[in-house]
């Protein structure tokens, strides 16, 4: 594998080699961190509305983090949709903290300091984009 010098990238790429899909890992811990927003999606059938979230949240990261192309742009359109469902600000935020830290479990030993100095810089400045109105 040909690690992507985007620190971002190569995280999720590291994640992909351990985990076909992270779907399920990134909901557990979202829904153990934040009970609450087990009640915004359906008791059943919510699958695949939940594979198809991360998945965009994913491009909308990367696309962020990289050569911001356009797709980073749904980070804002969301914020404004959510609003609109109702679901707080701080948990809209906290989704992404919740993949980071789901990706930090998956690659423990290769999670290295680097890596977190991005990551942790890409939620700040996610953060401060998400509280710029639409």
């Amino acid at each position: 594998m040909n690690a992507s010098p985007n620190l971002i990238e190569q995280s999720f790429e590291i994640a992909a080699s351990r985990c076909a899909d992270i779907t399920p890992l990134v909901y557990q811990r979202l829904f153990d961190r934040h009970p609450e927003a087990k009640a915004m999606f359906r008791s059943q059938g919510s699958e695949p509305v939940m594979g198809s979230m991360l998945a965009l949240t994913i491009e909308a990261i990367l696309d962020f983090a990289g050569p911001r192309t356009g797709h980073f742009r749904l980070i804002a359109c969301e914020v404004a949709s959510h609003d609109g469902y109702g679901t707080p600000r701080d948990l809209f935020i906290a989704f992404f903290a919740v993949i980071r830290d789901t990706l930090r479990a998956l690659i423990a030993d290769e999670w290295s300091p680097e890596i977190a100095q991005a990551w942790d810089q890409l939620l700040v400045e996610i953060e401060a984009f998400a509280a710029v109105p639409a």
